[in-house]
């Protein structure tokens, strides 16, 4: 009996456990995608207007 109450005490402890760490890495997870965003943000907003003045420059790139 004794080692059936460990067992699940042991069982319920490791999903707890497990439960702890996966909230944990998914918090730092989008903590660092918060800290990205404005870079990743300002690249997409250059990469747009190199695109724009290429096909500018390039008409026949954009079918015009």
């Amino acid at each position: 009996m004794l080692v059936l109450v460990v067992t699940v005490l042991l069982y319920v402890c490791g999903f707890v456990f497990l439960y702890g760490v996966i909230r944990l890495a998914v918090r730092h997870a989008f903590e660092d995608l918060e800290a990205r965003r404005p870079g990743l943000l300002r690249v997409q907003e250059i990469t747009a207007a190199q695109d724009r003045s290429f096909v500018r420059e390039n008409p026949f790139v954009a079918n015009g």
